[in-house]
């Protein structure tokens, strides 16, 4: 399902909702505990899982180069916020009769060309994370995928921008 993009006076906040029939527990593991995070986004690291806690955006390129990211809301098993540069990614779990609801969004200042790579990259990390609490694990980021839901997003964003 593809994102949904509001324009505010001063930002964008995109949002990414998933329905998924694993429990709050099984879902706050995948994007807090560091063996089954970078499975579906390798590039994080949890380093200290707190409000003002940090992480590591790692650049996994053979080096050990990171950006240190800080953590800037936390409540165990319901909130992971944390700084994307200039912006903001936020994730909130609730508990439904079926399993849990994951909301994941991204505040950002302004719109770029960046942008709608950025959210397919969001979107492909998402369908991981769904496919690991199903049990698979993919070996490789799928670039096909990535490709498809870009190009989605390129006119998802140029629809808000002309509005």
């Amino acid at each position: 399902m593809l994102a949904t993009i509001q324009k505010q006076p001063n930002n964008y906040v995109v949002t990414f909702t998933r329905s998924l029939a694993h429990s709050i527990d099984a879902v706050w593991a995948v994007l807090t505990e560091n063996d089954k995070l970078q499975k579906w986004m390798s590039n994080l690291e949890v380093i200290d899982l707190q409000k003002n806690g940090k992480m590591h955006f790692n650049r996994n390129d053979g080096t050990d180069a990171f950006e240190e990211i800080t953590i800037t809301d936390y409540a165990k098993q319901q909130t992971l916020e944390f700084d994307w540069g200039k912006d903001s990614v936020r994730f909130e779990l609730s508990m439904t009769r079926e399993g849990s609801i994951l909301v994941l969004q991204e505040t950002i200042s302004e719109l770029t060309d960046h942008t709608p790579k950025d959210l397919a990259g969001w979107h492909i990390c998402l369908e991981l994370l769904c496919d690991l609490l199903n049990g698979i694990v993919h070996d490789e980021f799928p670039m096909e995928q990535w490709r498809k839901w870009f190009a989605e997003y390129e006119l998802l964003i140029a629809h808000v921008e002309n509005n």
